[in-house]
């Protein structure tokens, strides 16, 4: 959206650039700070200052504001970019949305997605240096109303651009369901012969503090540079700038609402972290690239519930859940534990048909029926114990072997299989 006529014509009086310094006044109170872009997603009536504190600020203007031109900003000398040295491969780059692909509305405070893929690289030159980019937009939306259709669009665009020749791909992604997603393309995208890379920011791209930039970035660089070849998630590994954590798509979870290095891998290690100024180290193994083909295996079903135990946990309450699921993930105490009411209800269920999968709300470390007498209620029922995966990869793992098979003992077969590093084979010392 552009600025209002009676806004355009008050910053060409001032002959105002992008740049300068501005006074604005409303009334009582005065903003000091740098006139900055005017982006789509900003109402005709707002202008963006940033203040010397760094953060920027929205400022709507009447004709009773002030608006004063305090100085003109540094001129800068353009000066010819440096000849490209880029590695000749491709990358795809699939939007989806998200605070990575977001900007501010400076009138109200909320974060929109309004940034398009294309957008999003074009603001990361450097990319363009590293490796040649196909950007595109599957879909703009914040990860909370990702569903299943929106994971097999993803699975089914990502393997026709690896099957096409880009040497991996990069998918910008809300961060507070990127695990689910990174869970449901290493299932469905099974043995993949190039990297798939889900990126996201905590801060949107507009802000001082935004961290799109240098994971975007460390993604393109992780592709081509490396023969990794899974499903990652790649975010910050500090709070500060310096480098990055690659996690393995079925081992990490957003342990933080906030903070720049919210996730973290769970019972495994990172796979590798990436410098920010381009070193790159390992610390677990990986699948490495391969000139073979990706047939996405994208069928899910749907009819799956993830439910968490509680103490007091209503054996009625959860009944119909249990009978009428396809299948049911739950997330118990401990080693794997529900009460005896909601055992006996479980064990129900399972003979009913319902394919029930028990994990463990302390996340890490392994489930373990074995121990305690509830636990070997559960076994004898044919509970299936989820090992050391997290409860929302079991959940997705569930959905995607549910649409593979019907055959009760192939389910649990395939469920207690380490298909793509979802299980760990040893735990880790480090935990």
């Amino acid at each position: 959206m552009s600025y209002s006529p009676f806004i355009s014509e008050l910053i060409k009086k001032l002959d105002a650039k992008e740049g300068d310094t501005l006074s604005v006044r409303n009334g009582e109170r005065e903003y000091v700070g740098t006139l900055m872009p005017h982006h789509e997603f900003s109402l005709e009536d707002i202008i963006i200052l940033k203040l010397s504190n760094g953060y920027n600020i929205g400022i709507r203007i009447s004709e009773s504001s002030s608006v004063t031109l305090i100085s003109k900003g540094a001129a800068k000398e353009k000066k010819p970019r440096p000849e490209q040295h880029s590695s000749g491969k491709t990358v795809s780059v699939l939007g989806t949305g998200g605070t990575i692909a977001s900007y501010v509305d400076y009138r109200t405070g909320a974060v929109h997605p309004a940034l398009s893929a294309g957008d999003l690289v074009a603001a990361v030159p450097e990319i363009k240096d590293i490796c040649d980019v196909k950007a595109e937009v599957l879909f703009s939306i914040f990860s909370e109303n990702m569903n299943v259709e929106n994971w097999q669009t993803i699975a089914e665009e990502a393997a026709d651009r690896i099957n096409a020749g880009a040497e991996g791909c990069i998918i910008p992604h809300g961060t507070d369901t990127m695990g689910y997603t990174s869970a449901a393309l290493a299932f469905m995208l099974g043995d993949l012969p190039k990297p798939v890379v889900l990126v996201g920011a905590q801060r949107s791209s507009d802000r001082p503090s935004s961290d799109a930039y240098t994971n975007l970035v460390s993604a393109a660089r992780f592709i081509v540079n490396t023969d990794a070849s899974e499903v990652f998630v790649l975010m910050h590994a500090s709070s500060s700038d310096s480098s990055a954590a690659v996690h393995r798509g079925t081992k990490v979870r957003k342990m933080h609402t906030s903070r720049r290095d919210a996730f973290k891998s769970v019972n495994s290690p990172v796979v590798a972290t990436v410098d920010f100024e381009g070193g790159i180290d390992f610390h677990a193994d990986y699948r490495k690239k391969s000139s073979s083909k990706v047939c996405a295996q994208t069928e899910m079903e749907t009819n799956v519930a993830l439910l968490q135990y509680f103490p007091g946990m209503s054996p009625s309450v959860f009944s119909r859940i249990l009978h009428e699921s396809s299948g049911v993930v739950i997330s118990g105490t401990g080693l794997g534990h529900v009460s005896s009411d909601m055992a006996e209800e479980i064990k129900s269920a399972v003979q009913g048909g319902t394919s029930v999968v028990m994990t463990s709300q302390c996340l890490y470390g392994r489930t373990n029926l074995n121990v305690y007498n509830t636990g070997r209620d559960l076994i004898s029922a044919g509970v299936i114990p989820g090992e050391d995966m997290l409860p929302e990869t079991a959940y997705v793992k569930l959905m995607w072997v549910l649409a593979q098979t019907s055959d009760a003992d192939k389910i649990s077969e395939m469920m207690r299989t380490n298909l793509r590093g979802e299980i760990s084979d040893r735990r880790d010392i480090s935990e």
